[in-house]
């Protein structure tokens, strides 16, 4: 039986090559980095709706703000975790700026025993890429799924 850190990863992957859309998430149509998140839960629990119904949001939305809202709303969800325990099928979030509040997420995955990670970027499109160190200077939270 699979693990849910499988089923998630498992669902990512599933994403892979779905195009970045501002506020999406349709797979295979179009997702940020949020709505590849939305999407999965919808797809692992079986629901055709989200654990919250977020408010539009601009791309500057969290540097705007200046508040943790990403992991705050994440926080009311999931169990957070050390950083220094990280591991495939965990939901981590990244400050892109040094001292900024974290704005972008992704789902920790593995291939061949090197660390990856599967997320949505603008401009781009859902992909798995190595965890490099310079994803793990910016990490800033990491949860599982309870």
């Amino acid at each position: 039986m699979a693990t849910e850190a499988t089923k998630i990863v498992t669902a990512a992957r599933g994403w892979i090559g779905t195009p970045y859309v501002h506020q999406a998430s349709l797979k295979g149509k179009g997702c940020d980095c949020i709505g590849l998140l939305r999407g999965i839960w919808r797809e692992l629990t079986g629901t055709n709706t989200d654990p919250e119904i977020l408010p539009p949001y601009s791309p500057d939305w969290a540097e705007a703000k200046g508040e943790e809202t990403l992991y705050q709303g994440i926080a009311r969800h999931l169990n957070e975790i050390d950083l220094a325990a990280v591991k495939a099928g965990n939901i981590v979030l990244f400050r892109m700026i040094g001292c900024g509040p974290a704005k972008h997420c992704g789902i920790l995955a593995e291939q061949n025993g090197v660390p990856t990670l599967i997320h949505s970027r603008m401009n781009k499109q859902v992909n798995e890429e190595e965890f490099t160190a310079a994803w793990k200077r910016k990490l800033a939270y990491a949860f599982e799924v309870p």
